[in-house]
């Protein structure tokens, strides 16, 4: 007998997804604060996020100067606080920060990340005859709306020779996309790890495509442009960075014993942890913020600016700030092999 998974339980991954594009929710104030000396870096988060990674690797060790943390539900609310000068710098995926370029953000990419996008996935149930991209015509998707899965399951349908107006799109959170989903009440699901992995692990689906060659598998740290004016706080960003990479390589070397900390921390079961770190976590290496990665989010943003999703055109070159590139490859450099 299969078990359901319950929808509550979806909360706290969708919480800590860099991806997730939905969600009001305010930051958590009573973060916890690193390192010592007169200055203070406002970082943003999520569940499971930046500083999960660096406390378990070890790079919040002797910090010259303190590392607020404040701790939000998705990428939106994160950049609003980074608009609003309340944080220095957060993490987030790739389709948040074309949004808020969109609304006129004050907001700069400062850093990111390439790992393959094998988690990004449009799932049908088990017991569904659909077999091929193309099979989605007529039918109904659940997608979060403005999400990296919103942009995936666009980009999967062009390639299939689709639109997104040749299916019936019902614009839904993870949770409630959860519940149509394996209620049968919508024929597929447009979703990123972990939950891909929830769904395959309990045998409940199974993938119809992914984004792997339809997306561009980037994360980003966005940054306040007045913390980069100010000289101690662009110092402080920096070394930030270089430990946020360090702490993404061992990962890659460290796969079980980083699924073990993210399950606890976010309430995961571990080999749902573990399924998504070898799919999705553990292929991602620094790269550069480079052309490249501009052009192919100019192309995120001129879809839904088409789409009408994004009321004006958006100049993403301009939202950027090339200063922490250093010698990391382009980012058109390919991810570490996935496993799982």
């Amino acid at each position: 007998m299969r078990r359901r998974l319950v929808p509550a339980a979806l909360l706290l991954p969708f919480a800590l997804l860099l991806t997730a594009c939905g969600g009001n929710s305010a930051a958590d104030a009573g973060g916890s604060v690193d390192g010592k000396g007169s200055l203070t870096l406002n970082v943003s988060d999520q569940k499971g996020g930046s500083e999960a990674i660096l406390r378990a690797a070890g790079e919040l060790k002797n910090l010259d100067y303190k590392i607020k943390w404040s701790t939000f539900t998705s990428g939106p609310p994160l950049l609003e606080a980074v608009n609003a000068k309340a944080v220095d710098i957060g993490g987030v995926g790739n389709t948040p920060p074309v949004f808020a370029a969109g609304a006129g953000s004050k907001i700069t990419v400062v850093a990111a990340w390439h790992g393959t996008s094998k988690g990004d996935a449009i799932l049908v149930p088990s017991s569904s005859k659909l077999t091929r991209p193309q099979d989605l015509k007529g039918k109904s998707v659940a997608v979060a709306q403005g999400s990296s899965a919103n942009y995936q399951l666009v980009a999967s349908l062009k390639a299939a020779g689709l639109s997104l107006s040749d299916v019936k799109v019902k614009y839904l959170q993870p949770a409630d996309a959860l519940a149509a989903f394996t209620s049968g009440k919508v024929d597929a699901w447009a979703v990123w790890d972990p939950y891909t992995s929830q769904i395959l692990q309990a045998k409940q689906g199974r993938v119809l495509t992914t984004g792997d060659g339809v997306t561009n598998g980037l994360t980003f740290q966005v940054a306040a442009p007045s913390a980069l004016q100010d000289k101690k706080k662009a110092a402080a960003i920096k070394d930030y960075l270089e430990r946020l990479r360090r702490a993404t390589d061992w990962v890659y070397g460290h796969k079980e014993e980083w699924a073990k900390v993210w399950a606890k921390d976010t309430g995961l079961p571990y080999e749902v942890a573990l399924a998504s770190v070898k799919r999705t976590n553990a292929t991602r290496i620094s790269v550069a913020v480079d052309k490249p990665l501009i052009a192919s989010e100019q192309q995120i943003a001129d879809t839904f600016t088409q789409l009408k999703l994004i009321p004006k055109k958006v100049d993403f070159g301009d939202f950027v700030d090339t200063r922490y590139n250093g010698d990391l490859p382009p980012s058109t450099t390919a991810a570490r092999a996935s496993e799982g």
